[in-house]
Formats: C-alpha cells, sequence, structure tokens
C-alpha cells in the first residue's frame, strides 16, 4: 500500500488521497466510488480532517510571535521577553489660573487644588465632553491675596478607584483593574496594613528589577484578557511581599487616547481646599491654556508588539546603541512614524559621548519643543548615564525630477490621459514604503521603471534628478546657516552655478538675489572638491550681476553647503513660511537620506513633459528628426 501525501490541506486534495487509499486496498478494487453511498462517508472524512487540520494549523500558528493573530496570545508571547504592551496614553495639557482670596474674612496661608477633575471642555469639540483630571493634589501658597496655579498638568479622561484585600489562603488572587483604556502610567497605588488603618505606604509601578529590593515598595503590571490589567506585587526577594489582609487602594485614569488631543479651551471643574479646610468656589479666574493637550494615544498595536517586542528584549530595557534609542522612542511617543537616531562619533568633527535623535510625527511636519522636553526627559531613564541625548528637528531631503516621456502616439492618441496615469503612478510610489523615511533610498531605476510601466504607449523616458533643502531663515538677523545634503554634487560647470537658489533680500541691497557657487581650482583635469558661494542679482536681460564674491562655501563631495553670517530679511516664497530653496544636481541619481535626513519625492515641484517617439510611431523610423533630451540638464540660473 503507497504512502498518502498529507501535507497539503486543501479539502478537495485530502478527498483525493482519501481515494486514492481506498482503491489501493484490494478489498474495493471494483467498487464504483463516485456512484457509491461511500463518497458520502469519504466527503464527511475528508471535512472532518479539513477542519481538524484547520484548527491544529492555527493552534500551531498562535505559539509563536510573528504568525500568532489573537492579541491576547500576542501579549502573552511578549510576555515572554518582559514586554508590556503600551496601553492608552491620555493627553496632556498645561494650564494656568489664579484664586483671589481678598473677600474672605480670614485669609488662608495656601490653597490646595484637589486631584480628580480639574477642568472641561463644552461639546463642540468633536461633539464631546471630555474631562480633564489632576493626579496628585496641589497646593500653592498665597500672595498678596492671590494664589496662582502656573503650569498645572492636567491629563484627559476619568479617574477611578479600586480596592482589594489580600487574602494569602487563596492561591489564585488576582488584582485586575475590570476597565478598558486605562492609562498606566496614572495608576497610582496605597498599601495599608489593614482596612481600618490609618497610616498608608505608597508603593511605585516600575517595569524593571534593577535596585529591586526586597523591602522595595513597588507594583508591576502586565495585561490580560480583554484589555485589562492585572497589578503583581513582590515576593520578598524582588518587591516587598504582601501580607494577609494588607488593603490595597488603586487610583486609575480611563482615558480617549488620541481623541482628546488638540483642545485647548477649558472649564473650571476643579475643588479648592484653603489651608483653614474650606471649600474655596469665589474668584476663581478663566483658565489660561500655556500649552494645548497633546500626546493621546490609543493602545498598542499588535503589529507594534510584534515588531518592538524583540527588539526591546534586545535592548534590554535600556539605550545604549542607536537601534535601543530607535527602538524606545516609539514606545513612549506613539506619534512617532519614523525615528532615526546616531552617535556623536559619527560627525565631522566628532562629539564624543552625544546621540542625535531625529522623528517624523505621524501628524505634522515636527516635533513640538514642549513633547521634545518631555521625551528627554522620559529617555534619561533608558540612558547611559554620561550619554547627553539632543532631539533634533526634522529635515527634509527633496527630490525633483525633470522627466520626458516618450510615447507611441498609435496607441495613445491623447497624451493628456497618459501623462495623468504617469502623475498618479508618481504619487503612489512618493507615498510607498521605498519614502518617506529615514534611511531611505530613491532608486533611480525603480522610478524610471514607474514611468515606464504607467502605460503600454510609453516607450521610454528620460529623468533629470536634482536634490532639494529648504533654508529656513531668521530674518532681521545676522545668522550662519549650514544645510547638509547627504550626496556628493554634480559639477556640471567649472565657471559656476552649480548651486541654484530661490530669491530673497538681503539688507542693504533693494533688489531680489541669489546664490550660486564657483568651483575653486584650476586644474581642468580634476573634479573639484570645493568652491566658494556668492551672491547675484539679475539685470533686465536675466543675466547675473555679482554683488559679493564671498559668502560661503561648498563641498561638493560631503554635499554641504555653509552661509557665513547674512542678514535675510525676507524671501519671495512665504508659503507655509518663510524659505530659500536651495537645490543641486547628485553625483548619483540613485539618492538616500542619511543620519537625520527625511527623504521625500516633490512632484509639486517637479515636472513631466510628453514627446512623441517618431521612430516607434513610425513618422521618423530611420530617426532622422529624433528629437534627444540631454540628461544632464542646467536650466535656469535661479529657482523660481
Amino acid at each position: 500500500m503507497p504512502l498518502v501525501n498529507f501535507s497539503n490541506l486543501d479539502f478537495d486534495q485530502i478527498k483525493t488521497s482519501l481515494k486514492d487509499y481506498v482503491k489501493s486496498n484490494t478489498n474495493f478494487t471494483d467498487y464504483d466510488f463516485e456512484g457509491s453511498n461511500l463518497t458520502t462517508i469519504i466527503d464527511l472524512l475528508s471535512y472532518n480532517t479539513y477542519i481538524s487540520s484547520y484548527n491544529a494549523n492555527m493552534v500551531s500558528n498562535e505559539v509563536f510571535l510573528d504568525s500568532a493573530t489573537l492579541r491576547e496570545n500576542i501579549v502573552a508571547l511578549a510576555r515572554n521577553t518582559g514586554y508590556v504592551p503600551r496601553s492608552v496614553r491620555s493627553a496632556v495639557a498645561t494650564v494656568s489660573f489664579e484664586c483671589d482670596v481678598s473677600n474672605t474674612g480670614n485669609t488662608p496661608a495656601s490653597l490646595t487644588l484637589k486631584k480628580g477633575i480639574v477642568a472641561s471642555t463644552a461639546a463642540t469639540f468633536g461633539n464631546f465632553n471630555y474631562t480633564f483630571i489632576l493626579p496628585e493634589d496641589v497646593t500653592t501658597p498665597v500672595v498678596n491675596n492671590v494664589a496662582y496655579f502656573s503650569n498645572i498638568k492636567i491629563y484627559e479622561g476619568s479617574q477611578l478607584n479600586a480596592q482589594f484585600t489580600v487574602d494569602t489562603s487563596n492561591k489564585d488572587q488576582k488584582f485586575i483593574l475590570d476597565n478598558p483604556n486605562i492609562d498606566t502610567s496614572l495608576i497610582t497605588c496605597s498599601v495599608r496594613n489593614t482596612e481600618e488603618s490609618t497610616g498608608k505606604f505608597i508603593y511605585k509601578l516600575t517595569n524593571n528589577l534593577f535596585g529591586v529590593t526586597d523591602t522595595s515598595q513597588v507594583f508591576f503590571i502586565q495585561e490580560t484578557a480583554n484589555e485589562r490589567y492585572q497589578l503583581l506585587f513582590g515576593d520578598g526577594i524582588f518587591g516587598k511581599k504582601l501580607d494577609n489582609l494588607n488593603f490595597i487602594d488603586v487610583d486609575y485614569v480611563i482615558s480617549n487616547g488620541e481623541n482628546g488631543n488638540g483642545i485647548s479651551d477649558f472649564s473650571f471643574a476643579g475643588r479648592l481646599v484653603d489651608s483653614n479646610g474650606t471649600t474655596f468656589t469665589e474668584s476663581i479666574s478663566p483658565i489660561t491654556t500655556i500649552t494645548a493637550s497633546y500626546n493621546g494615544q490609543s493602545l498598542e498595536t499588535v503589529e507594534s508588539v510584534r515588531k518592538f517586542a524583540p527588539r526591546m528584549y534586545s535592548a534590554q530595557n535600556r539605550a545604549v546603541t542607536t537601534l535601543d534609542y530607535e527602538t524606545i522612542v516609539p514606545r513612549i511617543y506613539n506619534e512617532a512614524e519614523s525615528v532615526t537616531a546616531y552617535g556623536g562619533e559619527d560627525l565631522d568633527p566628532p562629539r564624543f559621548g552625544e546621540v542625535y535623535i531625529s522623528i517624523k510625527p505621524t501628524y505634522g511636519n515636527y516635533v513640538p519643543d514642549t513633547v521634545k522636553n518631555n521625551l528627554v526627559r522620559e529617555l534619561k531613564k533608558y540612558s547611559v548615564a554620561s550619554v547627553r541625548v539632543n532631539l533634533l528637528d526634522l529635515k527634509y531631503l527633496y527630490v525633483e525630477y525633470d522627466t520626458v516621456a516618450y510615447y507611441n502616439s498609435n496607441l495613445a492618441p491623447d497624451s493628456a490621459a497618459v501623462k495623468t496615469k504617469i502623475s498618479t503612478n508618481l504619487e503612489k510610489y512618493a507615498d510607498s514604503s521605498s519614502m518617506n523615511q529615514f534611511g531611505a533610498k530613491f532608486k533611480y531605476s525603480e522610478f524610471l521603471n514607474v514611468i515606464d510601466k504607467s502605460d503600454s504607449s510609453i516607450t521610454s523616458n528620460i529623468s533629470n534628478v536634482k536634490i532639494r533643502r529648504n533654508l529656513l531663515p531668521i530674518l532681521n538677523k545676522f545668522v550662519e546657516y549650514e544645510l547638509c545634503f547627504g550626496n556628493s554634487f554634480y559639477v556640471g560647470d567649472r565657471n559656476g552655478y552649480n548651486i541654484k537658489t530661490s530669491g530673497f533680500k538681503v539688507n542693504g541691497i533693494s533688489q531680489t538675489v541669489y546664490i550660486t557657487d564657483k568651483p575653486i581650482g584650476k586644474n581642468k583635469s580634476e573634479v573639484p572638491t570645493k568652491g566658494r558661494l556668492f551672491l547675484f542679482r539679475l539685470d533686465a536681460e536675466n543675466e547675473p550681476v555679482i554683488l559679493s564674491g564671498k559668502i560661503g562655501t561648498v563641498d561638493y563631495v560631503k554635499g554641504e553647503v555653509i552661509l557665513t553670517a547674512i542678514n535675510i530679511i525676507s524671501t519671495i516664497k512665504t508659503s507655509p513660511e518663510p524659505l530659500i530653496e536651495v537645490s543641486a544636481t547628485p553625483v548619483s541619481n540613485d539618492v538616500i537620506a542619511k543620519q537625520d535626513l527625511y527623504l521625500q519625492l516633490d512632484n509639486s515641484n517637479s515636472k513631466v513633459n510628453m514627446e512623441i517617439d517618431q521612430v516607434s510611431s513610425g513618422t521618423d523610423t530611420s530617426g532622422s528628426n529624433y528629437v534627444t533630451t540631454p540628461s544632464y540638464s542646467s536650466g535656469s540660473l535661479v529657482r523660481y
């Protein structure tokens, strides 16, 4: 009897395998399977085998982090590496207000803003009311009959309380907060000897065992089924062990996550108590918003857990390598779409003991200063003590193209329709995973293929590539500027004008001026490596008039443009803010975003022109009048 192969779990193939097995049995040699009742039995066996195999396969998949699909299983597998998925995060706002106590009969020494609800919003924000809470009491002195509550951080959400009594006889006792959408960073916990005891001990949340002793008053958390959280206490070796009848008191916050971001209009809804123990409700000023609510985050997704759990395990909850920082930043700042980190030793000149981090947020172009300051504080918990963390603003490196697409007019009488297809495909390419990230690479061959495959009528294309940085000047001040492109510049003309800029005005010159370069070196056989920058204007015939010959330098090899102190008073381009576009042709059409450069394909500043391929179209089969396009084109002297 032949060995039956059951490696394939398809129903029809299982059925075929069973039929072959029965046919191989000599007792069924003359039996007509398709015309017999045995077919029904074989169908039942095949169906049962198929269902059992499917279930076994799914169960097997749930054993591995890469293939598991159920959140409960993914969280459990991540727990084996010590990884706790990030909970919902409450949006935080910074506010100030004051209270005038001059009308009180007995002026108090201080006022205390009690924890709990502090402010609320009108239903105009997303047609929903949001409440903001204070996790701990805040006390401020009364000075000249006024109590100033300045820069108070309030958190979106509702504060709830849970209480547990320890029962050491119950070996399976669990302390579970039975609510979803809990912000675990705002959990506070205290323990009393018994429920009737007045004194309490504050327990701190920790996520590692470093420095934890047998007397440390700490607790741990872990995610359980249905996105609930369980509190875990010490065992007498790592963390203080709880005794029988100990009373656990837990305050926690239920949050709306990212829905609470962007709120800036608040109404006071808190409770003030003076030093005499009297509730104070009068002469409270309107709330002044210092910082609108931000950093509200949704529950970490299973995809994120799958990605970061192994990396976090490798990092061992500390930041030593640049990869560690790139792993930890998205953990504490969920709005990070892409993160890059590099050490100061990679700079020229090197700066040892420093790490540089740049973040592309999901929404917007830059991380707010308040968020950056908070990230620096959070990263200190993971960093080596001697390492200084620097958060840099995002630096965009734009890739522009000037394309001539040749097409067969017999296959596409309407060139506009073909051009539209090309533009659509290039928009998709610009939004693809190969772009829009740190460390991305613009692949010239891939770019050409996108154009060629846009329509069957396209026979070829010639595309010139330029790279651009936007200089954001500080107006009306003498400032030095440095623009790093991270890619070598092509020196097409030894007479200069390889660097091109948009127009701007400087102090002392009424006309619009521009910046360009002049290569240094008299040896015509060698490719220049350095150049000088000079300032010029255009006359009535659009001819350049040099105004200043020494305003900076350019390093063609490193791709660096350095301007000496210059007082820029205005710019021609002002959207979304005053800027000067600086562009050059790269040596390689494959452009890479190094270090803190974020690569983007700029379709809005690029061109696609259509040209009939006269040879393919049959209008000039000899190619005598074929229109060619140069692979390198200098174009205009400036950027308009």
